[in-house]
């Protein structure tokens, strides 16, 4: 990796800005100078400092966060908070972005990366990565919509979901349940439970495929993952 890349990958300002390190010496490898801008680098064996601070290079990030329900699943929106805005400035100069999408008032699991390939793995339809929302809801839910569930049902449009996996936690006329789908249609979760003549009144997301929602982070919080985490995603994504 040419040594510009790797300074401005890393938040050491612009091309431009990284040049003039650069040039007055600031930054050393292997405890030599560079001054030309197309060194070729290996961050994972090479030393590399700027005004004597070390450089860690890292080429992916791998983020969970409990998603707040005042913020939308986006990278930026002119008129609305987004989960970026809710990242360090050193996360997110790498451009982490949400792996599929939360609706605006639906809070819990959300994972930010930067690793396209591994992001598209997830969200393909042949993956079937299943997705384990808690959600409250208006209205009895029984026996009866736990097997419609199983079976799919018929959305507003037409459509026919895949099955879905649903467990009453309490029943009564505001029901707590959990349901597990392995698509990410449009408001999905909600008009299943519309689609049974009932209506979702709280939603969290608590797992996606092997990721669990750590409950130690308030909402609006997140933390890399560990290694393991990360390998269970990449396994779940190659299967």
């Amino acid at each position: 990796m040419r040594i510009d890349k790797l300074l401005a990958n890393t938040g050491y300002g612009s091309r431009k800005e990284v040049k003039k390190l650069l040039k007055n010496g600031s930054v050393t490898v292997e405890e030599k100078a560079v001054k030309d801008p197309k060194t070729q680098v290996n961050p994972e064996q090479q030393s590399v400092y700027v005004h004597g601070e070390e450089v860690f290079y890292r080429e992916f990030i791998y983020l969970m966060m409990n998603k707040p329900g005042n913020v939308i699943s986006a990278t930026e929106d002119l008129h609305e908070k987004t989960v970026i805005d809710l990242l360090h400035p050193d996360d997110a100069f790498i451009s982490p972005f949400p792996v599929g999408r939360l609706d605006k008032d639906t809070e819990g699991l959300l994972l930010l990366t930067n690793d396209g390939k591994l992001a598209h793995q997830l969200l393909s339809p042949k993956k079937d990565v299943p997705k384990t929302y808690f959600a409250i809801i208006k209205g009895q839910v029984t026996e009866d919509d736990k097997q419609a569930f199983e079976k799919g049902v018929i959305l507003d449009d037409g459509y026919e979901t895949k099955p879905g996996f649903l467990e009453i936690l309490k029943a009564g006329e505001r029901s707590d349940i959990e349901l597990t789908i392995t698509e990410g249609k449009f408001h999905q979760v909600k008009r299943m439970f519309e689609a049974v003549g009932k209506k979702v009144i709280y939603l969290k997301r608590i797992s996606m495929g092997p990721l669990q929602l750590d409950e130690a982070l308030s909402l609006g919080e997140y933390r890399e993952l560990t290694e393991e985490e990360v390998s269970q995603l990449q396994n779940t994504a190659i299967k």
